[in-house]
């Protein structure tokens, strides 16, 4: 039997991997965008 901390810690991980995953994709993102505006300036 898992107990409530282990389902605590195992959740905190999975949400902290989620943040990390979805912070990673709006930072991609954002790059790609600028890359796009600095290269259509030009």
């Amino acid at each position: 039997m898992a107990t409530r901390r282990e389902w605590m810690q195992r959740f905190g991980w999975m949400a902290a991997l989620w943040l990390g995953g979805v912070f990673t994709l709006a930072a991609v993102a954002y790059v790609i965008r600028v890359l796009m505006q600095a290269l259509g300036m030009r």
